[in-house]
C-alpha cells in the first residue's frame, strides 16, 4: 500500500508506480506463502531468546517464554553433553465471526540447542519457571586447585 495517499481521487492500480495502492507478492502462490497463519507458525522459533552467562559456580541459561506455563517447555539433556529447552506456543483459536486487525505474538514450536562445557555437573542441573522466564542452572566442578609440595633443596 502507498504511503503517500492519493489527493487526486483516483486509486492507482499499476504495480510498477511507487504509489500504487496495490501491493505485489512475489511468494503469493508459493506453498508457504507470507500469510499471517505461517507467520506465525515460524516465528516462534525464530523469537525464543535465550541468556547464558557463567559466574564462578554455575552456567545459568534464562528464557524469555511470555504466556508459556512449566508444563508446555521440555529441558533435557543428551548424553553428549547438549541442553535443549523446547516447547510449543499453541495457535488462539479463531472464530469465523471474528476480525484480527494484527497479529504480532508468535505461535509455534521452538527448539533452542547448548554444548555444555566440560566442567559442567549434568546430574545436578535445575530448571525454575517465573513470570514467563526459564532458568536453567547448571553447577559447575569446582576447579582443582593443583597440589603444591615445597622440595627441599639439599646441599
Amino acid at each position: 500500500m502507498s504511503l503517500i495517499p492519493s489527493f487526486f481521487g483516483s486509486h492507482r492500480s499499476n504495480i510498477l508506480d511507487p504509489f500504487s495502492l496495490e501491493i505485489w507478492d512475489p511468494f503469493k502462490d508459493f506453498p508457504f506463502s507470507s500469510e499471517p497463519q505461517f507467520a506465525r507458525e515460524t516465528s516462534a522459533l525464530v523469537n525464543t531468546r535465550v541468556d547464558w552467562k557463567e559466574t564462578p559456580e554455575a552456567h545459568v541459561f534464562k528464557a524469555d517464554l511470555p504466556g508459556l506455563n512449566k508444563e508446555e517447555v521440555k529441558v533435557e539433556v543428551e548424553d553428549d553433553r547438549v541442553l535443549q529447552i523446547s516447547g510449543e506456543r499453541k495457535v488462539e483459536k479463531e472464530e469465523k465471526k471474528d476480525t484480527w486487525h494484527r497479529v504480532e505474538r508468535s505461535s509455534g514450536k521452538f527448539l533452542r540447542r547448548f554444548r555444555l562445557p566440560e566442567n559442567a555437573k549434568m546430574d545436578q542441573i535445575k530448571a525454575a519457571m517465573e513470570n514467563g522466564v526459564l532458568t536453567v542452572t547448571v553447577p559447575k566442578v569446582e576447579a582443582k586447585k593443583p597440589d603444591v609440595k615445597a622440595i627441599e633443596i639439599s646441599a
